[in-house]
């Protein structure tokens, strides 16, 4: 897909990758930009930029991301590019509340199927439409120590590929976003409350800018690739699980002892 004259929505527009995201394809020369994010303060801040439309928008309810799409299409026509990126993190193993597990849970995938749902039909009516979801190198790996993060981001991954192969035969595009370290408010506020996931994606020396992000997400949407790898290393590192899981569970449980 190339993004002249398109019209894209980027929940979570707000900040971070977002932001890096709504302001790049403003430069691309997208023909509108719609920035949603539960801030809706820095929504407006980030649609001001880009010469877009701001809205606040909770994506773990339902009815907001529904009237998202529909102001979106009221405004500017068809949606071209829908990016499902808005997310949280959150620790914990097994034993983490109910109620963080089922906050994560609607914010980190639901979410998704929620922009899945409200899309789709006109998309498939037109016979095209791209899906850009936000994921993370831990749906594909794991995050130590963090079992809500990682049990939503494989399933984010899960519903993306399904959509690809459900869709793909319809004129729908699907491309997962699953970065590792990107220094975006999330990740330094896990370093704040002495995150040691957070603290380890520091350390390695991975941490990218959400600027370098966007930049691998437009040649990755140019290319229409499923997996958008802005961590080239996280490619290699999910062929070595493929290839032996037990080998990979031995080596993570040594990295989680050494933390």
């Amino acid at each position: 897909m190339e993004l002249t004259g398109r019209t894209a929505v980027v929940t979570g527009g707000g900040s971070g990758i977002g932001r890096a995201l709504a302001r790049r394809f403003a430069v691309e020369g997208a023909k509108a930009v719609v920035v949603a994010d539960i801030d809706g303060d820095a929504a407006a801040t980030t649609a001001e930029e880009v010469g877009g439309l701001g809205l606040r928008v909770d994506v773990a309810q339902e009815a907001d991301v529904q009237h998202l799409v529909r102001t979106a299409e009221d405004t500017y026509g068809p949606i071209d590019l829908f990016c499902s990126n808005a997310g949280i993190g959150g620790g914990g193993g097994v034993e983490a509340p109910d109620d963080e597990w089922q906050r994560i849970w609607e914010i980190n995938l639901l979410s998704h199927v929620y922009a899945a749902r409200a899309v789709l039909p006109g998309m498939v009516a037109r016979g095209e439409g791209y899906l850009l979801n936000t994921a993370s190198a831990a749906g594909l790996l794991t995050n130590l120590g963090n079992a809500p993060y990682t049990v939503t981001k494989h399933g984010a991954v899960a519903l993306a590929e399904w959509l690809a192969i459900t869709y793909g035969d319809r004129g729908i595009k699907v491309s997962c976003l699953c970065p590792q370290g990107v220094r975006t408010p999330m990740l330094m506020g896990g370093l704040d409350i002495g995150d040691p996931s957070a603290a380890m994606v520091l350390a390695s020396g991975g941490v990218i800018e959400p600027e370098e992000l966007a930049d691998v997400v437009v040649a990755g949407l140019r290319d229409e690739r499923f997996l958008i790898l802005p961590h080239p290393e996280v490619a290699e590192y999910y062929r070595r699980k493929a290839d032996d899981p037990d080998r990979w569970i031995r080596g993570m449980r040594r990295i989680q002892a050494g933390l």
